[in-house]
């Protein structure tokens, strides 16, 4: 009960900084008929429902988990993390492939299988995203001729 009511109070805090943050922004034009900032707003205030919801109607209090575990998040914490960092220079396709062998081999999975997995994933992914959907995704600053 107690950790539900402090989780929500930050995540409560953090919904009204975003929907802040969020009311100021301006895009140079406009994308949609309800325009680029309404989309984080209404994230902001589901976000802030969310944390209010915790707050009011906690759950069980949960069972923390063990150091091991603690480290397991840490190191995934710290993939996440260097994946952004590298997405742009390693660009879509490479950075996740490398995510993909990462995170399954953390998860238990064995290096042939992680690795035949990252092979698929990236590839997978991009022509997924970047044809099927036509979301535009980097290629990769490394890759840069000239």
């Amino acid at each position: 009960m107690k950790s539900d009511r402090i989780f929500g109070g930050i995540w409560l805090l953090v919904a009204i900084a975003m929907g802040v943050l969020a009311s100021k922004f301006v895009a140079p034009f406009a994308y949609e008929p309800i325009g680029p900032s309404r989309y984080p707003i209404l994230l902001a205030v589901l976000n802030a429902l969310c944390g209010l919801w915790m707050i009011l109607r906690p759950g069980p209090e949960p069972e923390w988990p063990g150091i091991a575990l603690w480290r397991k998040i840490f190191v995934m914490f710290a993939t996440l993390l260097t994946y952004a960092l590298l997405f742009q220079d390693l660009g879509f396709m490479l950075a996740t492939a490398l995510l993909t062998v990462a995170l399954g081999l953390l998860y238990g999975g064995t290096p042939k299988k992680c690795i035949i997995g990252g092979a698929l994933m990236g590839p997978g992914l991009y022509v997924f995203f970047d044809k099927l959907l036509d979301v535009a995704l980097p290629v990769g600053s490394i890759w840069a001729w000239g």
